[in-house]
């Protein structure tokens, strides 16, 4: 298969950014998160995987509206009622797999790619040999809960006070806010800021991620604050990893949760890991994946 960069055309016309890393036979499709991030933690799996013994292809792609693919003019109320969906999002990666000409294969999803990952491997799991579902769970509620807690307990009652009294106002470019929001991103979030995947401006596509999301993490205004999908978790019958960071946004007990609804699941965290951390503690992140893929090629997983 191509490596590097392939430029692929989707049905509906638009054009996605792909890139493959890594060789041999195994072959491992990377989501990213936002909704409107990009691929760049994905970067440097291949790498990673080899150094943990693994020889693995790595495809990577930014979504629809994404950094290096294309960006449709959400500001038309056709085509955002087209193509912010779960249902767009979500079969756009079996439109993905089925043009690049993998199967067979493991999906991995960071965070809002978590999301697309417990979908997919509900609907289209004749595919999949495994599922990988980083950082992400199946109930916003019980994040909603978590995320206030982590506020309530890493900022004084005075800056917890101001931040709900700017979001009651819908005032979120405030100075002061955005202040309190980098505190909890680096506490949680993005606990390191590698150099590598740093820009002078921001690459997230706002508008998806505003629609998805809202402002911020740490506040769901838009579609995710709908997202449930626990009913459905006993849909996903290929082996699935669940892998979280020890201090990130995303509550521990929901994911431990989720292992025990998932038929055939294995529950990891990584120490010193924030909602990234495939960056955090690359060596554990790493070693957790490496593992999980082996047991799944070699007949092994122990659920």
């Amino acid at each position: 298969m191509k490596q590097g960069t392939t430029i692929i055309t989707l049905d509906n016309g638009y054009h996605l950014w792909t890139n493959t890393q890594g060789t041999g036979d195994i072959h491992l499709l990377a989501l990213h998160g936002g909704p409107g991030g990009n691929h760049e933690y994905w970067e440097d799996t291949a790498k990673q995987l080899a150094a943990q013994g693994l020889n693995v292809q790595v495809h990577m792609y930014d979504q629809l509206g994404s950094w290096y693919s294309d960006q449709p003019d959400y500001s038309d109320p056709e085509i955002a009622k087209k193509y912010l969906t779960y249902d767009y999002y979500l079969d756009e990666v079996e439109e993905v797999r089925q043009k690049l000409g993998i199967d067979d294969f493991y999906l991995i999803g960071q965070s809002w790619g978590g999301a697309l990952v417990q979908m997919y491997a509900a609907k289209y799991g004749q595919h999949l040999k495994g599922a990988i579902i980083s950082s992400m769970v199946d109930n916003i509620d019980e994040y909603v809960e978590s995320i206030n807690y982590i506020r309530e307990t890493a900022l004084t009652a005075d800056q917890v006070a101001y931040m709900k009294q700017i979001e009651a106002e819908g005032n979120y470019d405030d100075a002061k806010y955005q202040s309190y929001v980098d505190i909890l991103n680096d506490g949680y979030v993005d606990r390191k800021k590698p150099a590598a995947i740093s820009h002078l401006i921001s690459t997230m596509a706002t508008d998806v991620y505003g629609a998805f999301q809202g402002d911020n993490e740490f506040v769901i205004k838009g579609k995710l604050a709908e997202w449930n999908f626990r009913d459905h978790l006993k849909d996903i019958q290929v082996p699935t990893l669940l892998t979280f960071g020890e201090h990130e946004t995303m509550p521990l007990a929901t994911g431990q949760k989720m292992a025990e609804l998932i038929p055939h699941s294995r529950f990891v965290t990584t120490p010193e890991g924030g909602h990234h951390h495939m960056i955090d503690n690359a060596p554990v992140y790493y070693d957790h994946l490496a593992t999980f893929i082996r047991d799944v090629e070699a007949n092994n997983f122990n659920d």
